[in-house]
């Protein structure tokens, strides 16, 4: 079965921002051609997971407005990771020793107080075991947290031990990759 991992359109943030899970509008025009994009690409009757936050929610709205057939259901467990007392905050504003807190214990350190990336990574597993169990082609209207953690999952390891496994790579503002499961 294949899911679809689709990112959303650039944010309407200041650069340099921490915005994991403040909840910021898309850019509407990128939102608009990724839709555009997408739609064209689906196979008819896809149940659309989405993140709750609105530069989620806005693509999928758009995405169904051009596609009625595919079928749209929020799930919490695709928001972004929350970084707690850091959102908002410039990332050179940040303190140093948070930083290193974070890198020295990625996989548990909850930055900014709220989320561990191993407490990400458990939540996407959760949501991607449901949608093996359905058994059904989907797609994901996500965020770059989410691709990373699904990233690593393909990779087999259920639990990080260290910074370094985090991936680096992931798919553009709008737009998507696919996966196998």
């Amino acid at each position: 079965m294949k899911l679809w991992l689709v990112r959303h359109a650039p944010p309407l943030i200041a650069s340099g921002v921490c915005y994991g899970a403040s909840d910021v509008e898309a850019d509407a025009e990128r939102t608009a051609d990724c839709a555009a994009r997408l739609a064209a690409e689906l196979p008819r009757g896809l149940r659309i997971h989405c993140s709750p936050l609105r530069r989620c929610t806005q693509l999928a709205q758009v995405l169904c407005t051009l596609r009625p057939d595919l079928h749209l259901r929020q799930d919490a467990r695709l928001r972004e990771m929350d970084f707690g007392r850091w959102e908002g905050v410039r990332w050179d504003d940040i303190p140093r020793a948070a930083y290193d807190a974070w890198t020295a214990h990625f996989a548990t350190e909850r930055f900014g107080g709220h989320e561990s990336a191993n407490e990400l990574l458990q939540r996407v597993a959760a949501a991607r075991a449901d949608v093996q169990a359905a058994g059904q082609d989907a797609v994901w209207v996500t965020h770059a947290g989410v691709l990373r953690a699904m990233t690593v999952l393909k990779e087999g390891l259920t639990r990080l031990e260290r910074a370094d496994q985090w991936p680096k790579a992931v798919a553009g503002w709008g737009e998507w990759q696919t996966v196998t499961l």
